[in-house]
């Protein structure tokens, strides 16, 4: 090899190395200070693309934990006037209960109307306070048809899995306010004849209309109420009308007897004190005379009387008791899923950094490797400069 001194081949390949010992030792520092072993697209692309991903949903699943928890508190809060519009309809039935006792005077009786009266406004305010960040829980206009059904995102994807629905329309006590003070307890309900022994031909969806002021309204059961053949008695019967949230919302039934004692058929009222007809009966049923329409709210002038209050209470007590459980199973399931939230996060999350995270103990041995080389190789570039010093001496 030929003594040069416009190249100097040494000199140049110390360079390139200590040039990709520094580029090294620069990517080191970089993951190192970052703590991400990603810092940008040609660090790994394809683990950038998966990261990144990964990263929407792990934002999105803790928002949705947060709405979540929104919907546990709308429950929350419409339970709690829910659970006091219960407490007013209990005191309403002990008063039924009073009135319905013939040592009652005039001015007794006044005085239970008095304080039924007011309690019954009482259900109406509440039903107009009860509210979560401005919307209306109790009134039967929440949400976005309304219906009285809020949707909750509770996933990160825009599918239907991820919502779950808290259904408010059974939890109207504006319409029970309504029902108890337009004169449900007056109304004189429809009869309906049931043979006992044909039980097994009732069931199924049944339709009843009540007219009030020439305005006829028609209202059917929900679709799943009780199948043909799946009531024991015709007491079954009346209580499952009465617990249906369709049927529940205009009407009670409560039961006849024979002089046996065994259920024979039902009475139908409307809540709102219109007639009650069927333009063709329910299966099974066989309609009666026709009731006339009530006025008035709840009538406690007589024992009579306050025995119907009594029948129209207890319809109400259970349709609030329903719209309860209701919301409590509800609110389990909206727990439940911020439970499954959280665990899906903390598990995205740790995927998510083993793919993005620096590992700072091995990063570190990368760094001092490369230090310790960035060091040499300053040292082997500085001699290499040096080599070629040897020329001038031939040129002496």
């Amino acid at each position: 090899m030929g003594f040069t001194v416009n190249t100097n081949l040494s000199a140049n390949n110390a360079y390139r190395n200590l040039n990709n010992t520094q580029s090294a030792l620069n990517k080191s520092l970089e993951k190192l200070s970052s703590g991400l072993r990603i810092n940008r697209a040609a660090d790994d692309a394809a683990g950038l693309a998966i990261s990144e991903g990964m990263k929407s949903q792990i934002g999105g699943l803790t928002v949705a934990a947060t709405n979540a928890q929104d919907g546990v508190n709308v429950i929350q809060t419409a339970e709690g006037g829910l659970s006091q519009a219960q407490s007013i309809l209990q005191r309403l039935r002990d008063l039924a209960v009073q009135g319905a006792n013939d040592s009652n005077n005039a001015d007794s009786r006044g005085a239970i109307k008095t304080e039924a009266d007011s309690l019954v406004l009482e259900l109406g305010r509440i039903a107009g306070s009860t509210n979560f960040g401005g919307t209306k829980l109790l009134d039967g206009s929440a949400g976005s048809a309304g219906d009285g059904k809020l949707n909750f995102q509770v996933g990160a994807n825009g599918d239907g899995a991820s919502q779950i629905q808290i259904d408010l329309a059974g939890s109207n006590v504006s319409t029970i306010a309504t029902t108890l003070a337009s004169g449900a307890g007056s109304a004189t309900g429809t009869a309906y004849a049931i043979d006992p022994a044909a039980l097994a031909t009732i069931g199924g969806p049944a339709t009843f209309t009540t007219t009030t002021g020439g305005v006829a309204t028609s209202v059917t059961t929900d679709s799943s109420f009780g199948a043909v053949g799946s009531f024991n008695s015709v007491k079954d019967y009346a209580a499952a009308l009465n617990s249906d949230k369709n049927f529940s919302a205009s009407f009670t039934a409560t039961v006849t007897t024979g002089a046996n004692g065994e259920g024979n058929g039902i009475v139908v009222k409307a809540n709102d004190g219109g007639a009650v007809t069927s333009a063709t009966a329910p299966a099974g049923l066989t309609q009666g005379t026709v009731g006339v329409a009530g006025t008035g709210g709840l009538d406690f002038t007589s024992a009579a009387s306050s025995q119907d209050a009594i029948n129209t209470l207890d319809a109400q007590i259970t349709s609030v008791s329903t719209a309860r459980a209701t919301l409590g199973a509800t609110q389990n399931r909206l727990e439940s899923a911020i439970q499954t939230i959280n665990i899906s996060k903390e598990n995205l999350s740790a995927s998510a950094s083993r793919i993005t995270d620096t590992d700072m103990a091995s990063e570190m041995v990368k760094y001092t490797r490369s230090s310790i080389l960035s060091q040499a190789g300053t040292a082997m570039l500085a001699q290499a400069n040096q080599s070629n010093q040897g020329v001038l001496k031939l040129l002496q």
